[in-house]
């Protein structure tokens, strides 16, 4: 699986995102600055790290989803690559319409940076092949725009891929840290290959960060990946 990170100025998470996908998982992943471009099947996964990119005093990924790399990253996308919003990344998908939605102010106006939990809503996705249906995984958050909105129209119900809960599992008002609509704290497009996710799996990979959570989001993906590979192989 090769791989891209891409940089906007400001980005602060994409060295975390390329250092687990190289790293961590041996896959063969490389920069790309936003200023650049790329063709659609040059890459089979693109990362659109978490950060503050430039222009988000704006709106968050307001001016972003205008640098020439997101032309390409939406030819990408509409050829079936794998696309994953983080954070700042989610933002900018929502800017760009390649997801549908907005990420608002959260509800308390204060940034929030804590370890959280979501529940695993659908798990026939790419992104959660390997977890089970109503799996609770732990992972940190950070952003000061983190509510989702989106009209009920715009969504369809297995467009909803995690949502935010207690340790338990229960998914209520408590549990919602921005207070996003439906507690929603991951959402695909309608074709399952763009993913958008607020909590960041990159900052829990590994042992000594304390929580290996986020691995089961990136070998999901791998595994998907690969399957799909050997099928069309034969």
């Amino acid at each position: 699986m090769r791989c891209a990170v891409v940089v906007f100025p400001g980005s602060n998470c994409d060295r975390d995102a390329f250092h687990v996908l190289k790293n961590v998982f041996g896959l063969d992943c490389h920069y790309v600055f936003h200023e650049d471009t790329f063709p659609p099947n040059e890459f089979d996964l693109i990362v659109l790290p978490g950060g503050f990119s430039f222009g988000d005093y704006l709106r968050a990924g307001a001016i972003a989803r205008f640098s020439p790399v997101m032309e390409s990253v939406r030819e990408a996308a509409n050829r079936g690559k794998f696309v994953l919003g983080i954070c700042n990344g989610f933002q900018i998908l929502t800017e760009s319409k390649l997801l549908p939605g907005a990420l608002l102010r959260n509800k308390n106006l204060k940034f929030v940076c804590k370890d959280v939990y979501i529940k695993v809503v659908n798990s026939r996705t790419p992104f959660t092949c390997l977890l089970e249906h109503n799996q609770v995984l732990r992972m940190p958050v950070a952003h000061g725009e983190g509510r989702y909105f989106v009209p009920k129209d715009q969504l369809k119900e297995d467009q909803i891929v995690f949502q935010y809960c207690d340790e338990r599992g229960n998914v209520n008002e408590d549990s919602n840290p921005n207070g996003s609509f439906l507690n929603i704290a991951g959402v695909t497009n309608e074709r399952g290959n763009v993913l958008g996710l607020m909590p960041h799996p990159e900052r829990c990979c590994e042992e000594i960060l304390g929580n290996t959570d986020g691995r089961r989001i990136f070998e999901s993906l791998i595994t998907h990946f690969v399957r799909r590979q050997d099928y069309e192989a034969n």
